[in-house]
């Protein structure tokens, strides 16, 4: 029996719309066999249990067009770890006219610091009312979808 794949989705979120995200790429994960996905808030991460995960997603609110001061620190501190092999994620909520900037922003970063992480789909950028929500209608099943799609790749 092949070993299951792990990810964890480590996020920052102030409002609570991030986490949301966070929580519905995972549901939407769960729904492919083989799969453990883990949920971290980014406080309670410990570096040292990253290396054992195949994959990580990063998520962060836009934050003056891109991811907060913690997420940049902790994908900082990736690039000190032995992540061979292993993918990365990332996605964003924003408002207005910020779509996808913390996303591209996060993935540039990675790239740079741990260039080791190879990247395994675009990044997702969900779309929120207002600065605490709500998330806005037909967004969230995007989610369920970079869930899934991503899950799946890790299958093949």
């Amino acid at each position: 029996m092949k070993a299951l794949a792990k990810v964890i989705v480590v996020y920052e979120s102030k409002y609570g719309n991030t986490k949301r995200v966070a929580e519905t790429i995972i549901e939407g994960m769960k729904e492919v066999e083989g799969i453990e996905a883990v949920l971290r808030e980014l406080k309670e991460v410990d570096l040292n249990e990253i290396v054992d995960y195949d994959a990580i997603l990063v998520g962060s609110p836009n934050h003056f067009g891109g991811p907060t001061r913690s997420i940049r620190k902790f994908i900082d501190k990736l690039g000190k770890l032995s992540l061979e092999g292993k993918l990365f994620a990332v996605f964003d909520t924003y408002l207005s006219e910020d779509f996808e900037k913390a996303a591209k922003k996060m993935e540039k970063r990675i790239n740079e610091k741990a260039p080791s992480l190879k990247m395994m789909a675009p990044g997702l950028s969900i779309r929120v009312q207002e600065t605490k929500g709500p998330i806005s209608e037909g967004e969230l099943p995007k989610c369920k979808e970079f869930g899934n799609k991503i899950a799946t790749q890790m299958k093949t």
